[in-house]
Order: C-alpha cells, then sequence, then structure tokens
C-alpha cells in the first residue's frame, strides 16, 4: 500500500562476486555475470536524474539495489529525502541494459518505471504527515485514500504517465490483496480504495473495474459501498500539505466501517474472491493495454509505410525529372535531327521534310491570334484603398467629426479621415504552348494544319510577349523537334510526314514539361496533343500518368483528333476536328482561353 508507513526491513547483503572466476576445463557452464548493489548505483543515479521531471524536485535521492529495507517493491521516505527501488522490478534485465536517462528506455520496463513514477507522485504530492499520538488505524485510512490522491493529481500535470501507472498498479496492488494486512470487510473496503479509487481518478476505466465493483457492491452493500465511494472522492479534492482534511476522511472511513460491519455477513472465502475479482481487474487492464499497444505499433507501421511509399514516390519524381531534362535536352539541342528515347540519334527516323516561308494568310491568322493573346492578357489596375489620420488623401467628413467627438470625450482617437486610394497594374501573363503531334502512319492528314498552327501560335506569343513561349515536338517511337522553346519568333514553317511506327508520348510530354515548365504555375500553360490515340496499353498508362500530373498543376491539356475512331485520351479536353483545316484556329483559341484563366 503506501509508502509512508512500509515496514523496515534489513539491510541486503552484498554479492559476492569472487565466484566469477572458473577453471576452463572443469566442464561447468560459461559463468554469467552476478548483479551486486554496486552494479544499480548508476541505475539509481538515471532514476534520479529522471526522477526531477516527474516529481518537480531536485532534492531527493534515489537508491536502487536488489531488495528494499522496507520490504516493498518501492518506498518514498520524505524524511530522507529518499527513493528506494528494487532492482527486482526490472526483471530479467540487467543493469548495464537499463538506461533510465536516455528518455524512450522506460518503454522497455514499463512495470518499473510505473511504480518509480507512484513514487515519483508520492515525492510530488505527498507533503502532509500525521502528527504525534494519532490513532494508527485513522492514519492507515488516510493513507489508504493517498494512494488514488496522489496518482490523480499526478495525472494532472502528466496526463502521458497514465500508461504506466496502469501496469504498476498489479505490482502496488495485488502483494496486498494477496497477503492482506486487513481482514472482512475492511479488507474489501480497501480493495475498493485501491481499485475503485484509481477508477474515479481516471488511471482505470469503469468497464474494467466491473468486477470488483459488482463484488464490493455485494458485501459491503450500496449504501456503504456510496458512503466510502464519498470519502475516497472528497479525499481527491484535499491540498497536499493537509493533513487534518487527510485524517478526517480517515476518521470517517473508520466510522463507516464500524457502523456498518456488524450488520454485515462476511463471506467465509472473502480473501479469494478478492483476489479473484482484482485478477480478473488487472488481467482486463492488460489486455486493454495490449490492444492499445498494438493499435499504436499498427499506427506507427501505417505511418512509416506511408513515409516509405512518399520518399519513393519522391524518388521516382526526381529519377524522372532527371529523366525528362535529359530527353528535353537531347530533343531540342539535337540540331534539327530525331533521337531515340534514350538521346542517342536516329535519323533515319527524321519527319521532317523541309521548311517553307509562312503564307500570307498565316500571318493574317498569327497577327490575328497575337492581338486576341494580348486582349487576353490584359490585366485592369488594382486599386488599394488605405485610410490615415492625416493627410494626404481626401477628407471624410463623417470620419472627421468622429475623431473630433472621441477627442473631445477625452479618449483616444481611432478616427483615420483621411482616404486615399493606390491604383496598381497588374503583370501581364506569358503564354507558355506545347505541341506534341502523333505522326504515326494513321495521322497522315493532320500533317500540313498542324505544322500551319505550331508556326501561327510560336509567331503570336513571341509578338505578345517576349517571355513567351512555344515548342512543338512530333512523336513515333522517336521525338523530333519541329519548333524549339526560344524567346524568337520562328522564320519560316516547318513541314513534316506522318509515316512512323509505334507511340512514345509520354517522353515527349516530359521534354515539353521541362523544356517549357508546364507544371510551373504564374504563366497561361497550354498542351495541345494531336493524336488519334489508338495506342497500346503501356503507352496509354504512361501518357495518362504525365496528363494528369499537368492538369493537376493546372495546365490545360486539349486533345484534338480527326477521326471519328479516334480514342479519347482520360484527363484531356477533347476536340474533334472533322476538317483538319480547322485545327489552327482550335488551337488559336485553346491558347487564348489558357491565358485568359491564368491568375
Amino acid at each position: 500500500m503506501s509508502a509512508h508507513h512500509h515496514v523496515q526491513s534489513p539491510a541486503t547483503t552484498p554479492d559476492d562476486d569472487a565466484d566469477l572466476a572458473r577453471w576452463d576445463d572443469d566442464g561447468a557452464p560459461p559463468a554469467q555475470p552476478r548483479s551486486s548493489p554496486a552494479a544499480w548505483l548508476r541505475v539509481g543515479a538515471e532514476l534520479g536524474d529522471r526522477l526531477v521531471a516527474l516529481s518537480g524536485r531536485n532534492d531527493l535521492l534515489v537508491t536502487c539495489r536488489p531488495g528494499t529495507r522496507s520490504g516493498a517493491p518501492a518506498a518514498y521516505f520524505p524524511t530522507l529525502g529518499e527513493i528506494e527501488f528494487d532492482a527486482g522490478l526490472f526483471a530479467p534485465l540487467q543493469p548495464h541494459e537499463i538506461h533510465p536517462r536516455i528518455v524512450g528506455d522506460e518503454e522497455r520496463y514499463p512495470a518499473a518505471w510505473g511504480v518509480f513514477v507512484h513514487e515519483g507522485a508520492h515525492a510530488a504530492h505527498s507533503f502532509w504527515a500525521p502528527p504525534a499520538g494519532a490513532d494508527p488505524r485513522v492514519v492507515e485510512a488516510a493513507l489508504l485514500l493517498e494512494e488514488s490522491r496522489i496518482e490523480g493529481a499526478h495525472l494532472i500535470t502528466r496526463p502521458t504517465d497514465r500508461t504506466y501507472l496502469r501496469t504498476s498498479a498489479r505490482t502496488l496492488v495485488m502483494p496486498d490483496i494477496d497477503h492482506p494486512t486487513l481482514q472482512g470487510i475492511e479488507h474489501a473496503a480497501s480493495v475498493a480504495a485501491l481499485v475503485l479509487g484509481r477508477r474515479d481518478v481516471g488511471i482505470l476505466d469503469a468497464g474494467e473495474t466491473q468486477a470488483v465493483a459488482d463484488l464490493c457492491e455485494k458485501v459491503l452493500g450500496d449504501d456503504l459501498l456510496a458512503t466510502l465511494t464519498r470519502i475516497w472522492t472528497a479525499a481527491h479534492q484535499c491540498p497536499d500539505d493537509d493533513a487534518t482534511a487527510m485524517l478526517a476522511h480517515g476518521q470517517s472511513w473508520c466510522d463507516a466501517l464500524d457502523a456498518a460491519a456488524p450488520a454485515l455477513p462476511v463471506p467465509e472465502n472473502l480473501a479469494d474472491l478478492l483476489a479473484g475479482a482484482v485478477g480478473v481487474v488487472m488481467d482486463s487492464a492488460a489486455a486493454t493495454d495490449a490492444a492499445d499497444l498494438a493499435a499504436e505499433a499498427a499506427a506507427t507501421n501505417a505511418i512509416a509505410t506511408r513515409a516509405r511509399a512518399q520518399d519513393s514516390d519522391r524518388a521516382q519524381q526526381a529519377s524522372r525529372r532527371r529523366q525528362a531534362a535529359a530527353t528535353a535536352k537531347s530533343v531540342f539541342n539535337s540540331g534539327g535531327g530525331t533521337v531515340n528515347p534514350d538521346g542517342t540519334p536516329a535519323p533515319s527516323s527524321n519527319p521532317v521534310t523541309g521548311t517553307r516561308r509562312p503564307t500570307a494568310a498565316e500571318q493574317s491568322a498569327a497577327a490575328r491570334l497575337s492581338r486576341a493573346l494580348r486582349a487576353a492578357a490584359y490585366r485592369e489596375r488594382t486599386a488599394e484603398r488605405t485610410t490615415s489620420p492625416t493627410p494626404p488623401g481626401r477628407l471624410n467628413l463623417r470620419a472627421a467629426l468622429a475623431r473630433d467627438a472621441q477627442r473631445a470625450a477625452g479618449s483616444i482617437p481611432t478616427a483615420e479621415p483621411f482616404t486615399r486610394t493606390r491604383r496598381r497594374n497588374s503583370p501581364t501573363p506569358p503564354l507558355r504552348v506545347g505541341i506534341a503531334v502523333d505522326v504515326s502512319g494513321s495521322m497522315s492528314d493532320a500533317c500540313a494544319p498542324v505544322a500551319s498552327a505550331a508556326w501561327i501560335v510560336a509567331r503570336a506569343a513571341a509578338l505578345t510577349d517576349p517571355d513567351s513561349r512555344t515548342a512543338t515536338i512530333a512523336y513515333d517511337t522517336h521525338l523530333t523537334a519541329l519548333n524549339r522553346p526560344t524567346h524568337r519568333a520562328p522564320e519560316r514553317v516547318t513541314d513534316f510526314v506522318a509515316n512512323g511506327r509505334s507511340h512514345n508520348l509520354a517522353n515527349a510530354l516530359d521534354a515539353l514539361d521541362h523544356g517549357l515548365e508546364l507544371s510551373r504555375p504564374g504563366t497561361g500553360r497550354l498542351l495541345v496533343i494531336v493524336t488519334d490515340a489508338i495506342y497500346t496499353s503501356d503507352e496509354t498508362t504512361a501518357a495518362v500518368t504525365r496528363v494528369k500530373q499537368l492538369a493537376t498543376a493546372g495546365c490545360a491539356v486539349l486533345q484534338l483528333t480527326l477521326t471519328a475512331r479516334s480514342q479519347h485520351l482520360p484527363g484531356t479536353t477533347l476536340l474533334h476536328l472533322p476538317r483538319p483545316s480547322s485545327a489552327p484556329a482550335a488551337i488559336a483559341k485553346a491558347a487564348t482561353d489558357a491565358i485568359r484563366r491564368t491568375r
């Protein structure tokens, strides 16, 4: 029970370590190191360091040795300023395996640490002492009530220690149940105080203590149990140094038992019944703690799994960015040639047939698109209105009168009668347009209109804003840059043919994304994919992954198709063009909408 009245016993005899030396050939098993009081000195010192945080006191000594003078697992001696701790609580750990100074090491010996927390709670909250001549039975009752009172007070300042106090209950309570110093009704009352008192301060749960509650209600009766509950509940509210109140509660405890005991029959096997009920409580608490620990471990594992998955995703994204940079470098620096996905030249697959001068219609279309882009990029000046107590600004008469009234009333004037409006120009967003055109054999009808559209958009973007950029890539198995992402307006139209095989849209999108920064906000961004999307499942999956990433980053993605049998790439806005010649107008409108939506 309470550490205040632990019976002192003779100190333990130091172990003799001289028998560690053994003959190598005597056939005996290897010698095992034996712990001694001296080996536990460091553990006690480190427990003392942690006691400062537990109790808020730095004037206490902690001694740890096999066995204790008091005979209890642990004891707090207020007059000596000492807590003694039985090293057996750490079993089967040896001294060299225990490092209490390391925060978190206590998770390896929760029951021992729970007992230590309990004694720390005594050190922090048991400041009252019975006066000389006090009735020993009353003092015993008051110290019984003190057990749950100090744990409840400790939880107020250190609620995270609840887990350890729960695990220590078996070590602290069970010895008093198995070897009771009280008999009969007083024994049942002490069990109620030790178990149900811990329930009422939040150490144990109500469901866990139901077995003891039912047995005590049956043995003590409803009235006596209710009276005892009121007594320990009142004791829980006592100040740490109020000896008078605690002894008064102890007296009330004794009076209630004396008044009710003669009328209460005592079962012959009461001690066994109480031990069984408390065992059920402790087993239930242990099961709850194990379930909580398993749930916490599962949550920790889930977090770790998520973290590993995020790390893997970040690593994959970084690898993909590096690959995209390498692809963009090889495509846009190839000098007009065609490259494989790995960046090596593939001159035999170049779809470019030559260049030509733009027609008058194309030049006129570029001029019209440039004007439309400038109109879409225009932003109204923003007005910022501020008030101040002094000029400059426009005088607000109502605010001026309010300020005069505040000053006349003797208060600090808060009204600000002068209003000033500042208008600031909003930056015009530049444009980024990437065009990926499929040059497999089924896309031959798109070559001429897409070549024209690419030149018109690139020319218009350069005329609109010097920071605008466009780029066009023709792709089948290989990649060919038709227009590079430069600030200069192209002088000639690049013609190409569609006679390739297979598709490599994913790498084309990587190159356009890196070259034009389509994933970075702050510009009007548009990706145009001209394709019938008749791909293999692997090609479609790789392409859709890039499309969704760009769409998530805020880039508009448009898919232009020319035939009714074309497939839709998920994540894109599908636009079917029965007449290929309408492709330039469709791309121009999409570019205008993209820059208009930019904020």
